[in-house]
């Protein structure tokens, strides 16, 4: 059965603690919101619309950096009005076919509830997963008297809900009365549709409070853990010329020398070499592409924040940098009294253990421009492991 799917993300997320909004954190290194934007489109989603804030383009972008088949529209003020805008961005699609409803917060999200939510559909003008409520229920205020309530036949509500889109629509249409619906099944029920219940998904929780993402981050390392996993390899070359100057940066450490390398930014050729071979493990292109020389807002600026780019994306793919090799190739300045220091730093931004990052250097005994003391080279090498 195909199907077209909504993910509703244009929430603050308040009661998540302080920081970026949920669906824009990192969990087990990839953003909540690319966990359930990857299982819509890999369980066959036709059109992926995103609803979200028009000031989060940059973070979606980033977000869901080379997936395709998804586009976005701008949310509302309330849940209600951005999944009804993310109706309107389904448009084109037929008005009779499945649409699957999905809250970004959710982001465990399986093949086997998609498909028993749309096979639920056939017979029925709405279904959402549910998990039956296993606790004793108690109704009352907090440290006053309670009364036990029935737990049978109660359910908690998950997403992706699933309803035909014009069926919906003529839903929201016709919802009147001061109070905010808390999920679709609920609209279309008061419309009189007729919704039901299937199996729900224990993995599939809410990211509600800070504790969930504690929880969240060990089952997402777990997810993660038993797919199957490729290792890339990425190389890198960088060289710059001498010039005048008091000090050089190489591998995030400033030397005293009298010289410096000359760049558009501080010229650290080992940053540089090292920041090109990870981008080559994962496919990115190079340095230039993502920080133009031409572009004047990097002049002079510091090469770590090119590096830590790089890992970034790599985390953001949910991936894992394995080890890195950076060989230093000059007369000079000696760098064997600096390469611990070296090290040290490159592991404070890649975030790895000392053991999995080398620094090495190398002469040319003279030949070429680096043994003549025209210039300094750098080469370098990444192992990153990413899913497959």
């Amino acid at each position: 059965m195909t199907f077209s799917a909504v993910i509703v993300a244009a929430g603050s997320g308040t009661r998540a603690g302080p920081g970026q909004a949920k669906q824009w954190r990192l969990l087990a290194g990839k953003p909540v919101l690319r966990w359930s934007a990857e299982a819509l489109l890999a369980g066959g989603a036709q059109k992926l619309v995103i609803v979200a804030e028009s000031q989060a383009q940059p973070l979606l972008d980033a977000a869901l950096n080379g997936l395709a088949g998804w586009t976005t529209t701008p949310g509302g003020a309330t849940r209600a009005l951005s999944v009804q805008a993310g109706l309107a961005a389904l448009a084109d699609r037929p008005a009779d076919e499945p649409v699957l409803i999905h809250d970004a917060a959710r982001p465990f999200l399986g093949a086997a509830t998609i498909q028993a939510v749309l096979k639920a559909l056939e017979v029925a003008d709405g279904a959402i997963p549910g998990l039956p409520v296993a606790d004793t229920l108690k109704s009352g205020a907090l440290e006053s008297n309670v009364v036990t309530k029935p737990r049978t036949d109660l359910w908690r509500a998950q997403t992706p809900q699933a309803f035909r889109r014009d069926r919906l629509l003529a839903a929201y249409a016709a919802w009147a009365g001061p109070d905010e619906p808390t999920d679709d099944g609920q609209v279309v029920e008061r419309h009189g549709g007729r919704v039901v219940v299937t199996p729900g998904d224990p993995m599939l929780m809410k990211l509600t409070y800070p504790e969930d993402f504690a929880m969240a981050e060990k089952l997402g390392a777990e997810t993660l853990a038993g797919r199957a996993r490729i290792t890339r390899m990425g190389q890198g070359f960088d060289a710059h010329r001498w010039g005048p100057g008091e000090s050089v940066w190489l591998c995030g450490v400033e030397i005293a020398h009298d010289e410096t390398l000359i760049g558009h930014s501080d010229a650290d050729a080992g940053l540089h070499a090292l920041t090109d071979a990870i981008l080559g493990a994962i496919g990115e292109g190079d340095i230039g592409d993502h920080f133009p020389p031409t572009d004047p807002q990097w002049k002079g600026a510091a090469s770590d924040r090119f590096l830590a780019h790089a890992v970034d994306l790599v985390r953001r793919r949910g991936g894992t940098l394995v080890n890195v090799d950076v060989t230093l190739i000059c007369e000079r300045p000696k760098i064997k009294p600096h390469r611990a220091a070296m090290r040290e730093r490159l592991a404070q931004i890649l975030d790895l253990p000392l053991d999995r990052v080398s620094v090495k250097a190398t002469t040319t005994e003279g030949m070429g421009f680096t043994g003549r003391g025209e210039g300094l080279a750098a080469q370098a090498i990444a192992v990153v492991e990413t899913p497959a």
